[in-house]
Parts: structure tokens; C-alpha cells; sequence
């Protein structure tokens, strides 16, 4: 995976202007953004996603441009094969989990081959430990498997890169590093490049082969992390750049 980013956005609200420049490469699967709140964050990936538009600058995903000013190449989101798995997990509370899940193929696959999707479906409640809670509503399951319907959803339709609003912030400090586990054991199962945003050092410790540190809008320091490194050297790089956590 090749990510090449360049974006200039400004935002105001109220009285207060925020400035965002956002400029990094990386050819990791696994990018962490890291910030505090207020930092750039969401605005970064939900402008990678089409979400948001950058003011300027340009988007390439391996080799696509998804985003370029100067060329005039802005993407609607659903034509950029992108994942996004929200903080809140973004559910719809009116749908039960397989059709949370069914929903993110467009309704066109499913009038041409209806039975082969829904077979899909199954395939995927069965590989995210959801068939069971097929029937189940949002409002009847735990942060874990609400978060295992998101990711489901979000990679049913083989996108080519998975991008994560603190996937873990929203669930019970005991289940955070359990969850952690599971999702990099999805990440390698699938194989999809993932960029995660979090202000939880721990996040960092276990998924980034490449960090970015962002701050007030700014990258302020990039570091790779890959197999050169042993688990301490690891982890006090980490450290070093970002304080204990």
C-alpha cells in the first residue's frame, strides 16, 4: 500500500480558525495517527475518505488520485473504495446486525445476485463470531460487538484501505486490549491497510508500522516501526516521541 498526502484545509468556528497541513507518505499497512483531541485527526481521514473536501493539496492511493487540486480530481466517497469504521460505530438502529452488515453492497449487486450476497452476508457474521446476533438490533449488543458489526460492514465490499476513528475509545477499559488483539488478527486475516487515529499511546505500542504525530493541525514527527526493531527498542522509540502512557 502506497499512501501520498498533501492537504490544506481551514476550518472556522465561531471566533476561532483552525489551520490543518497535513503532509506525510508511508508504504505501511499500518498507519497511526496520534494527536490529543483537537489535533487534526478526524478531519484528516474523513478528508482521505471524501467525507470532508481539502482547500488544497492532493490524495493518492496507490497511484489513484482520490484528491488533487490542481487537477481538479475530487472523488465522491463512494467511489474511492474506502472502509470507515466511526468512533460511535454508526450503526442504524432500525436495522438488525446482518442487515447492518448487508447494507454497504449497493442494491444493484444485490437485484443481479441476490442469493450469492446474502450467502456473503453469512460468510461474514460467521468470520466476525456475529451468526448468532444475526437478528439482534444495535441496541441489544455490547461495544464489542457493536464494533465487530462496524468492521464487518465496512469490509464486506473489499476496500482497499480501512480507516478507524479511535476504534477503542468508545469501549470499557477491560475490553480495550482484548478488542486491540482482534482487531489486528482481522487486519491480518483480511489483509487490508489500515490508518487508525488515537490519543491512547497503547494503540500505537501494538499497531503502528508507521506513526504520525500530529499536532495542532501539523505533523509534527513520523517514525517507522518494522521488524529492524526488537519489541523494547519498539516500544521505547515509542516512548521517546510520544511520553509513557
Amino acid at each position: 500500500m502506497k499512501l501520498d498526502l498533501e492537504i490544506r484545509k481551514t476550518l472556522k468556528a465561531q471566533e476561532r480558525v483552525f489551520e490543518l497541513d497535513v503532509r506525510f507518505q508511508s508504504e505501511k499497512n499500518l498507519i497511526v495517527i496520534f494527536g490529543q483531541s483537537g489535533a487534526g485527526k478526524s478531519v484528516t481521514i474523513q478528508m482521505i475518505a471524501g467525507l470532508m473536501a481539502a482547500d488544497q493539496g492532493r490524495i493518492v492511493l496507490n497511484g489513484r488520485a482520490l484528491f488533487d487540486s490542481d487537477a481538479h480530481v475530487n472523488l465522491p466517497a463512494r467511489k474511492r473504495n474506502i472502509g470507515y469504521v466511526f468512533q460511535d460505530y454508526a450503526l442504524f438502529p432500525h436495522l438488525n446486525v446482518a442487515q447492518n452488515v448487508g447494507f454497504a453492497i449497493e442494491k444493484s449487486l444485490w437485484a443481479r445476485n441476490g442469493k450469492a450476497l446474502h450467502d456473503q452476508v453469512r460468510d461474514f457474521l460467521a468470520k466476525f463470531e456475529l451468526s448468532d446476533l444475526g437478528g439482534s438490533y444495535p441496541r441489544q449488543l455490547s461495544g464489542g460487538q457493536r464494533q465487530r458489526v462496524a468492521l464487518a460492514r465496512a469490509l464486506i465490499r473489499k476496500p482497499d484501505i480501512l480507516l478507524l476513528d479511535e476504534p477503542f475509545a468508545a469501549l470499557d477499559p477491560l475490553l480495550r486490549d482484548r478488542t486491540r488483539r482482534e482487531l489486528l488478527g482481522i487486519q491480518k486475516g483480511f489483509g487490508v491497510p489500515m490508518v487508525i487515529i488515537t490519543h491512547d499511546p497503547a494503540d500505537v505500542e501494538l499497531f503502528a508500522e508507521d506513526l504520525v504525530v500530529l499536532d495542532n493541525g501539523r505533523v509534527t514527527r513520523k517514525l517507522t516501526l518494522d521488524g529492524r526493531h526488537s519489541e523494547e527498542s519498539r516500544v521505547d522509540l515509542i516512548r521517546d516521541v510520544l511520553g509513557p502512557a
